[in-house]
């Protein structure tokens, strides 16, 4: 069984993109390592299928530079990705990981081949020309959340060890069986195979950190006014919500406003509200190359923050503990789509980023709002349920219409399927999540593929809109 961690489905990066951004970035670092010991002429990079059609808009381009200059997604610094990328163009030249410079022109290094490679339609390859004009050349497939797979190589994530999980687990029955044998939560056996990799400081730090990064990128977004880059003219919208929210009151920093956030006027509609404006501020983040947490990927990074903040803000709650409870727990459900089907919206539409976010925000949700476990696999499934068949068709390729306010959609769909499952029994349940994961894996293949992250159907070919050439 593949073992994935909490720590693989949420990583820490930069947007708009997990499979079109941080897949290609992550491939290029890999890269990098293959070539260290040689020198380098020149690379050459080819970016297909998916990653070409909506390559720019997704900034690939840009990311696969950055990763051959050596740049981590989760340390740069996101304010000079601008000053780094026009230095490639200014200069005709790009300095590898960091060293020495080659001749690069990116215009002419890197081709968008429009054809999908058989394996996954997210392939790139890299090629470099070294001093005794022989070659180095790689494929590698980003195949959604920021993982990748190198052609012919084993795959492997960042935590694959020869040991296995004590409670290993690749679908829901698995899972069933686990729950049934310990008599414990989801949220606890998932923090026994994680202490088979590290320790328990280290889970909880780590998860913490993970927490406080989508809480600093929450805050960004609703405190950042203008206009989102791309050449759609999208405002960000976030600051709006926040701005009326308080009604004008001023907060020094992130944990005042945190606490203000609480206090003043929680109304019913502005809980609601509040949970849109979080979801809104995360992706607007994203969409302009901010800092981000895939979650299970950028595009619909939002909606756990979202949730998460709103359970913390508005519900009784023991504080780091519940929100390990609930990363924990949302990261498992994450691992069964993943597993079973797909995270991608390359392969699967946006059912498979927002329809399955939007199930594990309700199942971390359901776990800390006091549900079993039998009600928290409830929840996940009638979460997706009800993203069946959602399409990916992004205008002009950005990662913005209608990428941001699904995420509000989904978040909020993850309340109501939260509230449903703490009133039902899991007994009388018609569908489980095993069921829902096998039918969104038939309805991706049934899906055609202009609805999956083409920009090539739906609203991105019937919204016309002239974006000015850069």
């Amino acid at each position: 069984m593949e073992k994935i961690s909490v720590f693989d489905i949420f990583k820490i990066g930069v947007g708009p993109s997990s499979s079109h951004t941080m897949g290609p970035w992550l491939a290029a670092l890999k890269f990098i390592e293959q070539i260290e010991k040689y020198q380098v002429i020149t690379i050459q990079i080819k970016l297909y299928g998916s990653l070409a059609k909506t390559g720019r808009g997704h900034g690939t381009d840009i990311a696969v530079m950055l990763g051959l200059m050596g740049y981590n997604p989760e340390t740069i610094k996101t304010k000079k990705i601008d000053k780094y990328i026009q230095s490639v163009y200014k200069l005709n030249s790009l300095i590898i990981n960091g060293q020495y410079a080659i001749p690069f022109i990116p215009i002419e290094n890197i081709q968008f081949v429009y054809k999908n490679l058989p394996a996954h339609p997210n392939a790139l390859t890299f090629t470099a020309v070294l001093e005794d004009e022989s070659l180095i050349e790689e494929t590698y497939y980003s195949v959604g959340g920021g993982f990748i797979k190198q052609e012919g190589v084993e795959t492997t994530t960042p935590q694959k060890t020869k040991k296995e999980f004590p409670y290993p687990i690749d679908k829901e029955a698995d899972l069933r069986k686990w729950l049934k044998k310990t008599k414990w939560s989801i949220s606890e056996i998932v923090m026994q195979n994680e202490l088979s990799m590290r320790s328990k400081k280290d889970i909880k730090k780590g998860l913490l950190h993970i927490w406080k990064t989508m809480c600093a990128c929450i805050h960004k977004g609703c405190h950042t006014k203008g206009v989102l880059p791309g050449g759609l003219q999208v405002e960000r919208r976030a600051h709006r919500f926040n701005d009326k929210l308080l009604n004008g009151v001023f907060a020094k920093d992130i944990d005042d406003w945190m606490k203000l956030i609480k206090v003043v006027n929680p109304s019913f509609s502005n809980v609601v509200d509040w949970t849109s404006c979080f979801a809104l501020a995360v992706n607007e983040e994203n969409a302009a190359f901010g800092r981000i947490v895939t979650a299970p990927t950028n595009g619909a990074a939002g909606v756990i923050p979202a949730v998460l903040m709103f359970f913390i803000s508005f519900y009784p709650n023991q504080g780091d503990k519940d929100i390990i409870r609930f990363l924990l727990t949302a990261s498992e459900i994450g691992s069964l789509f993943k597993k079973g089907s797909t995270i991608s919206a390359a392969m699967g539409g946006c059912q498979a980023e927002i329809g399955v976010s939007s199930a594990m925000a309700a199942a971390g949700l359901t776990e800390c709002m006091g549900g079993t476990p039998e009600q928290v696999l409830i929840a996940a499934e009638i979460a997706m349920e009800h993203h069946l068949g959602l399409t990916c068709d992004p205008i002009n390729g950005l990662v913005q219409v209608p990428c941001i306010e699904r995420n509000t959609m989904g978040a909020m769909k993850a309340l109501t399927a939260c509230q449903i499952a703490l009133t039902s029994d899991p007994t009388k349940a018609k569908v489980s999540l095993d069921n829902v994961i096998k039918t969104m894996k038939q309805t991706a293949k049934d899906m055609s593929d202009k609805y999956k992250e083409t920009a090539e159907g739906g609203l991105a070919l019937n919204v016309s809109v002239v974006v000015p050439e850069c």
